[in-house]
């Protein structure tokens, strides 16, 4: 087809048809005799290029007639066209003066938008061959005429190509020549004549003469990747290019629509991205453009080459740090589709700077708040429960991202630094007010549950009742917004009740423990026994597990069990009929933090998981409720400057509880000062043979070092959550009948690297393919929660998601939609290698919906 005949048959005749009437507006008189073709019996061309009085009589009287039979009783005119040479009216003043604007009012005109100049319409008349059209247009200033056009190509269709790789167009085929698929590589193999006809496409559609004789696929593909790469990063660039990078080859400015298209294909193709990943790597090092480009501050708005993230990654930091935090918002969300998500170190360092930037806003936030809630304890309580306990939240998920991130190129320390310096300021703020109120209120907080009075309010009633089976588990150091981040994860299961608590001082394990035993408000008293703490209840020692288990089976005698969450949960535990109380201990997150706190908080939420399983377990085997405490709360430390040490007061201390609270006398000499607060020791619940208690005014311990404490007296420290669940059998919904899909690298089966992207989509139920989603509109509108776990050959767990955009930080589950396709990054242990498979498990009954077996292949 001409160019002619496109503009007539595909552009005028069909807007003429749509309107009736349609004004052709023609300064360049390029369009005059293709319009006068469209004349016909039923379609009346007025051609406005000779008098003017003539042709508005014409066109009144054709108007007029328009849709009437003629007397004669012929054909009906059907439409009118009316050509002006003359530049189309912009204004309302130009339309008034315009005798013929009226006509487009009525109908429509040509030209009516950018889409109908000459270049755009020549363009969409020859795909394949733009860059020619465009190098065309810029060496002839009017336009080249219709016979140019209509010779550009040259009848070149590329016909082995089209065969060979089962594509029509242009830009089709230059991104199957990139990244082939099997049979196409194939086919390139067989099929003779693909090699000149690759090198004249190249030539036509991007000005690239290649440099290499080769007629196979990967020196052609080789070059090809080089060019279009390099040439987008060379139309990106604000500035110039260094000097010594002048003389790569890169394409003409006319072929930068179809190397911006090609490249964004690349890059967004599921099927594609891998290479696209891998390709920009090598290219990157091959050119040398870390270190030529490495003084470029402003790199343009795509990251083609994977250094270039690193500049936008750069500029989200310093948003950070300048308190421009709407420029990180910007960088974040540009982040959150760039192809280097398919990067686990890029997805990590993201996170953090994500994680950093909420962390941030949330403490410049509380801290505008915190006058308003600081006049009263139950007010500053009351503000914690409610929002402020999110800060504490946000700072456990910063630290997690800061075990997790790789800083090769020691990029991400003043994230890290300006959100603990923001975290520090709030927390040192609120601690003031805290013990001021201790002060004057003392603790537990009245008319409000203690966590000595947990059992007896709780639990007894429940277990008066014959045949009520309760489960009463005790984890250790589950502070409050991890209760809060159970009780969402258990309300996806059945109904969920929430309540707040207030430690048994000082909050260390033995004391807090003991406090959640029965009768322990009145009878709990703590002794000092070989220069420690001892709890006694009713006199008699609670200092061990086994003490405490003792005191509960004394009491409810075959009624009560006790075992390890653990144990409950991955053995297969015989608990008798008889058994009402089920006491089931967790001490990980304790021990965990305690012993390594920079790496372990990532295993939170293990545990947390673990006490979903065990509900799921406890409703299988007849129990009716669950009630989940804990001892503590604890504080993360990691912000700590140089000399945050508490000066000890001066007197008889002979208990120091975790270095956040001092027991004794005072020695007569206990006096509050500017760094302590001493008070007597039943002003905060504690019953015993010390008379007094010290504890630091600020966040602070009495000795350096601690990046994870507990012991002491701050809202962190001491406000704990309690959560009920109900165990009803009817109210857990039946598990969804699903399939996921998992893919590595587009089939590869070996990882080589301990972060790898793992590719995961729901499919629809009893479906094998992505294509049919429609079969479940309750999965659509809600999506699936599910676990990822990497498990080596004996089933332990090697890999777990990284928390991101699509992983919550709390629990490591991912939410799936049908249709979506999800990129998750796994950490995998430092120290395992060898075989293991990727599992997606259910959450709640750890079934599995899908696998992938891979092998570790790492290059030290």
């Amino acid at each position: 087809m001409s160019i002619a005949e496109f503009i007539r048959e595909t552009v005028l005749r069909p807007r003429l048809e749509a309107a009736g009437c349609l004004v052709v507006y023609d300064a360049d008189r390029r369009y005059r005799d293709l319009c006068m073709a469209l004349a016909a019996e039923n379609l009346r061309v007025v051609d406005a290029s000779h008098s003017s009085i003539e042709s508005r009589e014409a066109a009144v009287m054709a108007l007029r007639a328009l849709g009437q039979p003629h007397q004669e009783g012929g054909q009906t005119l059907d439409g009118v066209l009316i050509y002006v040479p003359a530049k189309r009216p912009e204004t309302d003043e130009q339309k008034q003066v315009d005798p013929f604007a009226l006509y487009a009012e009525c109908g429509a005109c040509f030209p009516q938008d950018d889409g109908d100049d000459y270049l755009s319409l020549c363009l969409r008349a020859k795909p394949d061959h733009a860059t020619q059209i465009r190098q065309l247009f810029a060496s002839t200033p009017d336009g080249p005429g219709f016979e140019v056009i209509d010779a550009v190509g040259g009848g070149l269709s590329w016909p082995q190509l089209r065969a060979a790789l089962g594509m029509e167009s242009s830009r089709e085929i230059l991104a199957a020549l990139l990244v082939p698929s099997e049979g196409q590589r194939a086919a390139l193999k067989t099929h003779e004549g693909w090699a000149q006809e690759a090198r004249d496409l190249l030539r036509a559609t991007l000005g690239l003469s290649l440099k290499t004789r080769g007629k196979t696929w990967a020196p052609v593909a080789d070059e090809l990747w080089r060019y279009l790469l390099f040439s987008e990063f060379v139309f990106d660039l604000p500035g110039a290019l260094p000097e010594a990078l002048k003389g790569v080859p890169h394409a003409p400015a006319e072929a930068r629509p179809i190397v911006d298209d090609v490249c964004e294909r690349l890059r967004t193709d599921p099927r594609l991205r891998t290479v696209y990943i891998e390709r920009a790597e090598a290219i990157e090092t091959e050119l040398n453009l870390v270190e030529l480009c490495g003084g470029i501050e402003d790199l343009g708005e795509r990251d083609t080459f994977p250094f270039e993230e690193r500049t936008f990654l750069r500029v989200a930091i310093a948003g950070i740090t300048a308190n421009d935090v709407d420029a990180t918002r910007r960088m974040l969300v540009r982040q959150a589709c760039s192809v280097w998500v398919g990067k686990g170190e890029s997805q990590a360092q993201w996170e953090l700077v994500r994680a950093g930037l909420h962390l941030v806003e949330a403490c410049e936030d509380h801290e505008r708040q915190l006058p308003e809630h600081a006049r009263s304890q139950e007010a500053l309580l009351d503000f914690y429960l409610g929002s402020l306990r999110e800060v504490d939240r946000l700072q456990r998920e910063l630290e997690q991202a800061v075990g997790d991130v790789l800083d090769p190129h020691g990029l991400m320390q003043e994230v890290v630094e300006q959100a603990r310096a923001r975290y520090r300021r709030l927390t040192e703020k609120v601690q003031g007010i805290f013990v001021k109120h201790l002060e004057g209120s003392g603790w537990p907080p009245t008319g409000r549950l203690a966590n000595a009075d947990v059992f007896d309010q709780l639990l007894s009633d429940r277990l008066k009742e014959r045949g009520r089976r309760v489960a009463y588990l005790m984890v250790d150091a589950l502070r409050y917004e991890l209760g809060i981040a159970l009780e969402k994860q258990l309300s996806e299961d059945g109904p969920v009740e929430l309540r707040a608590a207030y430690a048994q001082l000082p909050s260390i394990t033995p004391v807090g423990m003991a406090g959640l035993l029965p009768g322990a408000r009145a009878r709990l008293t703590l002794d000092l026994h070989n220069d420690g703490l001892l709890p006694r209840l009713d006199g008699v020692a609670v200092g061990t597990v086994g003490q405490r288990m003792e005191v509960l089976r004394a009491r409810f005698g075959d009624r009560f069990a006790e075992l390890s969450l653990n144990d409950f949960v991955r053995a297969k535990p015989q608990i008798p009929d008889t058994v009402d109380l089920l006491v089931l201990r967790s001490t990980e997150i304790d021990s965990q933090l305690e012993n390594n706190p920079e790496t372990t908080l990532g295993l939170i939420p293990g545990i947390l998981k673990l006490i979903r399983v065990a509900l799921h377990k406890l409703r299988g085997l007849g129990f009716n409720e669950a009630v989940i405490v804990t001892d503590h709360g604890f504080f993360l430390n990691a912000q700590a400057e140089a000399g945050d040490v508490c000066v000890k007061p001066p007197g008889d201390w002979p208990v120091n509880a975790h270095d956040r609270m001092l027991l004794g006398t005072g020695g007569g000499v206990g006096v509050s000062d500017g760094h302590n607060l001493i008070v007597s020791a039943d002003k905060l619940g504690i019953q015993g043979e010390f008379a007094q208690v010290a504890l630091p005014r600020s966040m602070a311990p009495y000795r350096a070092g601690h990046l994870y404490f507990h012991g002491g007296a701050s809202l962190a420290e001491a406000v704990v959550p309690v959560v009920i669940a109900r165990l009803d059998p009817a109210g857990q919904a039946d598990a969804p009948k699903i399939k996921i899909a998992l893919t590595y690298k587009s089939g590869a089966t070996r990882i080589t690297t301990r972060i790898p992207v793992i590719d995961i989509a729901l499919l629809a139920k009893d479906v094998h393919t992505e294509d049919l989603f429609a079969g479940d509109t309750s999965l659509e509108m809600v999506g699936v929660e599910v676990l990822l776990e990497a498990q080596d050959t004996k089933g332990n767990v090697v890999g777990e998601p990284r928390p991101g955009a699509q992983v919550d930080p709390a629990t490591r589950s991912v939410i799936l939609m049908p249709g979506q396709r999800q990129q998750i990054a796994l950490g995998m242990d430092p120290d395992f290698e060898g075989k293991f498979t990727v599992r997606v498990l259910n959450p709640v009954t750890l079934a599995s919906y899908g696998m992938l077996k891979l092998e570790t292949d790492y290059t030290v």
